[in-house]
């Protein structure tokens, strides 16, 4: 869906829609496994800005969204479920306004500003930035997951595999030396 700043001009622009999976491109890491729901409004803020008084048109996003996915376990590779369940309220400005010259400080209020290029911004972006950081960097299944056998990829959750214990590669040009001096 399309926000566009012209027909922000005229009202506030109200959302409910619901994304299939993969409409929403995620990554390879995360799975959508039921539709997306967004649910909000979209507003134009009018900013009048510098000596001539520059006029700058914000677009603000108000709203909910939620979904369910899976990720991988980051140990034993094992799908995980997560239900998302996030509000938000973002600005986005037009792109190229705040830039000048000369480098400047950046504020805690400016990092919470995006930014739209031409005249609009697709609300698929903004959601998919809110699902990714809804969404742990690296999933586990549980904090007692054993992960896989680095030697033969068995899941140590589902048993001990018949490999034994790792061998510590730190201690193998010891191991030589003990063998000569039993000689």
């Amino acid at each position: 869906m399309f926000i566009d700043v012209q027909e922000l001009e005229l009202h506030t622009i109200e959302f409910d829609e619901k994304f299939p999976p993969d409409v929403i491109d995620l990554g390879p890491e995360v799975r959508q496994t039921e539709p997306l729901s967004a649910i909000g409004h979209a507003e134009l803020l009018e900013e009048q800005r510098g000596g001539k008084r520059k006029k700058i048109q914000d677009i603000r996003l108000v709203g909910k969204v939620s979904a369910s996915v899976e990720m991988n376990c980051g140990r034993c590779l094992e799908p995980v479920a997560r239900v998302v369940d996030r509000e938000f309220d973002l600005l986005y400005r037009p792109e190229g306004i705040d830039g000048n010259e000369a480098e400047r400080a950046v504020n805690k209020a400016e990092t919470e500003i995006g930014y739209y290029q031409g005249e609009g911004l697709l609300l698929e972006d903004a959601l998919r930035e809110q699902m990714l950081l809804a969404l742990p960097m690296r999933a586990v299944c549980s904090e007692e997951c054993k992960g896989l056998c680095p030697q033969c990829g068995t899941n140590l959750n589902a048993g001990p595999c018949s490999c034994g214990p790792p061998a510590d590669l730190r201690w193998q040009a010891l191991d030589g030396l003990k063998d000569k001096l039993h000689q």
